[in-house]
């Protein structure tokens, strides 16, 4: 059966599916809070702790328990992938290009692909806890997997410094 193309068919491809669709056999179905392995200081480039839960065996999206030190924010950043933090605690704000948003624990903020954006702890005493979920081991999967970061840079900064890449 051609999945796609001039040999693809909708018959062929409804015919394919099945009624009965086995469990599946990947493990370990549960990571511990102490599984998670902390992503080395010197490869975030910024002030945030990422700990990814990198033993889960899902093939499209990565899991990460993301910290935000009172007072500070993650780097001026874009990637090709979507990402979607939960807000475990605290309370902040985000840059997502030229919109800024407010959001405290219980929001969820989407990141759209390829947009400059950063994330901000308002609180001088308390952290800021994500559950972040990206994409990108799908994109690459696919080798189309790109990120970048302008450091502790302002959007207007970060669009300046890569003006050879604006659409």
């Amino acid at each position: 059966m051609a999945t796609s193309g001039s040999r693809f068919t909708m018959a062929d491809f409804l015919g394919s599916l099945h009624d009965t669709v086995r469990p599946g056999t990947a493990r370990p179905v549960v990571v511990h809070a102490d599984e998670l392995a902390p992503l080395p200081a010197d490869q975030v480039h910024n002030p945030t702790v990422l700990a990814i839960a990198g033993l889960l065996p899902t093939a499209t999206f990565e899991l990460f328990r993301q910290t935000i030190p009172p007072g500070l924010s993650s780097d001026m950043q874009r990637h090709h992938h979507e990402t979607v933090h939960f807000v475990i605690s605290g309370s902040g704000h985000s840059e997502i290009e030229d919109d800024t948003e407010p959001w405290s624990a219980g929001d969820f903020i989407y990141t759209p692909p390829w947009t400059w954006h950063r994330h901000y702890n308002d609180s001088e005493t308390e952290p800021v806890e994500f559950l972040t979920i990206e994409n990108s081991r799908l994109l690459n999967l696919l080798g189309v997997g790109r990120r970048q970061s302008a450091g502790l840079a302002t959007v207007a900064e970060a669009r300046a410094r890569f003006k050879e890449e604006q659409a």
